[in-house]
């Protein structure tokens, strides 16, 4: 986010540390099968185990160049029990008959003696998917094994079945020479979603997957690999580009949701209809980071007021006590709706801790900085909104409505919204990702006027892409 004065000077800095709030879980009951907050595209959210299952089937493929280790024989199990699920459902969706790939190459990036797909696998920490020989490879020495720290054993199944993905593509045709590989990465990991639906229904032999925090732990991985942010000027640009953190949750949830045809339907029309204003770069001179001011926050409110016109804009509060004593609802630090007094109150401090922007590679997975603590805020504003119209604001619909706004008011901020006071609050590249690490590991964004969440990080990043791709009326629909 920056905020910058009507002359140009531009108002920015950095920013944090990793979430760690949490909320509770609300009560309530589905009122439309569209928008059940206690189900993952239509299945109960659960909590449960994730990772291998103590009795699952031995893999069916063997690995070359494998050091016979608990990594390879992971790896191993992931490509068997993906193989298993497309033996299946390849030919629902593709013409003619599923074949699987020719080989599984391993090795060690810091050791000099191996290769893959014509490149020396020194140095190369990566799993790929190499189309002239038909093979799949992995680096079991680096890569795996940090995936496995921080994701878990579906981490490493969630980038194999990514990289079976392009060799599903390749066979269906769904890919050409010219085809961005911006459409490519995303189809794959599209596909990847289809698979891991399969196995959180109990359907694997080898693996489950709960629909809590397991699946949680499956997005977070999704967001380590989004693009690194670029400028304008930056050398990069355009080159190997695969997506945004935002655009590539989005695109698992596609398959995950809707099966493989859905992906398919991934081409250039449809992401740039799904990306449609949000920035991509950074302007060169711009570090995308707005400090976390008592003037900062207040100007965000009235860029919020500007966009949405209420008749009773909520008042700021920067006593934290004042949550405390709000007679009709709880408080939930950082930022807090109390309906009573039509007041959002702000404790300053916790909310800068919620924006710092850690060094570059300091912070493993998420992404993380200055839009993590403002749609913070952004969300208490929803509900105040919710509140003028009359609406529950205490129940699990109310959760997912208020992060539906909260998309709908970070899309329209990506366009430069100017303030009674002069000022210009508009979104930057990265603010959007920075939101989605924030929703996905607390719930407070999608969370209703307590602060309680539902229990699926999956549903709650779903309602927060309905409003990005939608506008208050369809959020108010939706989330009745």
């Amino acid at each position: 986010m920056s905020r910058r004065h009507l002359l140009g000077a531009l108002i920015a800095a950095c920013a944090v540390v990793p979430l760690a709030a949490c909320s509770t879980i609300v009560d309530g009951s589905a009122v439309s099968v569209f928008a059940d907050p206690f189900s993952v595209a239509g299945m109960p959210a659960t909590e449960g185990p994730s990772g291998l299952r103590p009795d699952a089937a031995e893999p069916t493929r063997e690995v070359e160049d494998s050091d016979g280790g608990k990594i390879d024989e992971l790896a191993a199990s992931a490509i068997s029990d993906i193989e298993e699920f497309w033996s299946a459902a390849y030919g629902e969706t593709f013409e003619g008959d599923f074949t699987p790939v020719k080989e599984l190459i391993s090795w060690d990036a810091e050791s000099f003696d191996g290769e893959f797909c014509g490149l020396s696998t020194f140095g190369l920490v990566n799993a790929a998917y190499c189309k002239p020989d038909r093979t799949i490879g992995w680096d079991r020495g680096v890569l795996l094994p940090t995936l496995r720290k921080q994701n878990g054993d579906m981490g490493v199944v969630m980038v194999l079945a990514h990289e079976y993905g392009h060799a599903i593509q390749q066979q269906a045709k769904l890919v050409r020479r010219n085809t961005p590989t911006l459409v490519s990465e995303q189809q794959a990991d599209c596909l990847a979603g289809t698979y891991m639906r399969w196995v959180a229904e109990g359907n694997s032999p080898r693996f489950t997957l709960g629909t809590g925090d397991g699946l949680n732990n499956l997005l977070a991985a999704v967001i380590a690999f989004r693009d690194p942010l670029l400028t304008e000027n930056d050398a990069q640009l355009g080159v190997d580009e695969h997506g945004s953190a935002f655009e590539r949750i989005s695109a698992f949830q596609f398959g995950f949701t809707d099966g493989a045809a859905a992906c398919a339907a991934i081409d250039v029309k449809e992401i740039s209809q799904r990306r449609g204003d949000l920035p991509v770069l950074l302007p060169e001179d711009q570090t995308g980071e707005l400090p976390i001011t008592e003037q900062s926050v207040r100007s965000m409110v009235d860029a919020l007021n500007v966009v949405f016109e209420p008749e009773n804009p909520p008042r700021l509060s920067f006593a934290a006590r004042d949550a405390d004593d709000c007679p009709d609802a709880r408080p939930s630090p950082p930022t807090s709706y109390c309906p009573a007094t039509n007041t959002i109150v702000v404790d300053l401090d916790e909310l800068e801790t919620v924006g710092f922007k850690p060094e570059e590679g300091q912070v493993g997975a998420l992404a993380l900085g200055d839009n993590s603590a403002y749609s913070l805020l952004i969300s208490r504003y929803m509900v105040a909104l919710q509140h003028e119209r009359g609406l529950v604001l205490d129940n699990a619909q109310a959760a997912l409505r208020t992060a539906c706004l909260t998309g709908v008011a970070t899309a329209k901020l990506s366009q430069p919204v100017t303030t009674p006071d002069g000022n210009t609050i508009v979104l930057t590249a990265g603010d959007v990702d920075e939101a989605i690490s924030g929703i996905l590991t607390t719930g407070l964004v999608a969370g209703d006027v307590n602060g309680d969440s539902v229990p699926s990080g999956f549903s709650r990043i779903d309602a927060f892409r309905v409003g990005i791709l939608g506008d208050v009326d369809r959020c108010l629909r939706r989330f009745a």
